[in-house]
């Protein structure tokens, strides 16, 4: 397999004072704010993954992307800011440790009465809660995506809800809110080059421009 680098992971690490300077209040936001690390692309196709979570002083913001991100303006002097190349050769080892932030959902073919709905544009997307059913979720993700799920190993799941807010610029504010879950377990790689092209590069599950889908990973050591 090839060291040539196939994507880009950069972790920021953003100080109280620029969270509050900047006034950003949802993961949507971060999004646009993360836009102005890819100048020129006005009007492309969205093609990175974004996660924010909260850490003590401040909050860590990764990206995923398949071209390098520049350093944006908004950021502080405290603020850091680091950018590596990830290879294929990364996704060799028998197995990770993962944590991933989703929002499953699925499209109900048939109405609350049994009856089906022949028209896919009607099927409304509602979220998955369940235990058995958020796993069953992330294994067909699996399936399709190059990766499986470690037996004997425990997958823990954490419900939440997320609310964000749309702000364009010639219409109304919009409001509305996500389900979120947190997964964390043990995942083997099947396909390397195809879980890079699918799976990593392009996450799991809807809703990724409000920061859901990117995986986050960790190879397990031979006595784990």
């Amino acid at each position: 397999m090839s060291d040539v680098a196939t994507c880009w992971l950069t972790r920021a690490i953003i100080t109280p004072r620029t969270l509050f300077a900047r006034g950003i209040r949802d993961s949507y936001a971060w999004h646009q704010m993360v836009w102005q690390s890819f100048p020129e692309r006005d009007g492309e196709k969205r093609d990175f993954l974004t996660r924010l979570d909260d850490k003590p002083g401040g909050a860590q913001l990764l990206i995923v992307s398949p071209i390098e991100p520049v350093r944006p303006d908004w950021l502080g002097d405290a603020d850091s800011w680091e950018t590596k190349p990830i290879p294929l050769t990364y996704f060799q080892a028998r197995r990770y440790r993962f944590q991933l932030r989703a929002n499953p959902t699925h499209k109900p073919v048939k109405d609350k009465d049994g009856n089906y709905i022949a028209d896919a544009k009607k099927r409304k997307r509602r979220a998955i809660t369940g235990e058995s059913e958020l796993t069953a979720w992330l294994q067909r993700k699996g399936e399709t995506g190059g990766f499986r799920l470690c037996k004997g190993f425990p997958l823990e799941t954490w419900n939440d809800v997320q609310r964000f807010e749309k702000r364009p610029k010639d219409s109304f504010h919009q409001r509305g809110l996500h389900g979120t879950v947190d997964f964390s377990g043990v995942l083997e790689i099947t396909d390397p080059a195809h879980f890079l092209a699918t799976t990593f590069s392009k996450g799991i599950g809807s809703a990724k421009a409000f920061g859901f889908g990117l995986l986050v990973l960790a190879p397990l050591s031979t006595i784990d």
